[in-house]
């Protein structure tokens, strides 16, 4: 059952970093219209999206919402941990 959460582990943390380097390609206008930002773009927003619609940025220009995203998948994957040792053992 170790290998279960090793993989979910994994699975958290490449769509973590995923977000992360999302956020960083928007410092750099051209890497987001690169197919690898587009592909990015495609499995990160339907995530972000939500955040954005709710927390507006910070003066127009600073956005938060990524970092309550990050902290709500943190979450969301420590309660799932949780529940399922809870559940299984």
């Amino acid at each position: 059952m170790s290998v279960f959460f090793e993989i979910l582990g994994i699975a958290y943390r490449i769509y973590m970093y995923m977000i992360i380097i999302y956020i960083l390609m928007s410092w750099l206008p051209s890497a987001r219209e690169s197919s690898f930002g587009q592909l990015l773009a495609r499995l990160v927003e339907p995530y972000l999206a939500p955040f954005r619609r709710f927390i507006p940025p910070i003066g127009g220009v600073l956005d938060i919402s990524p970092i309550v995203a990050l902290f709500v998948l943190q979450l969301a994957f420590s309660g799932l941990i949780y529940l399922l040792q809870t559940i299984l053992f």
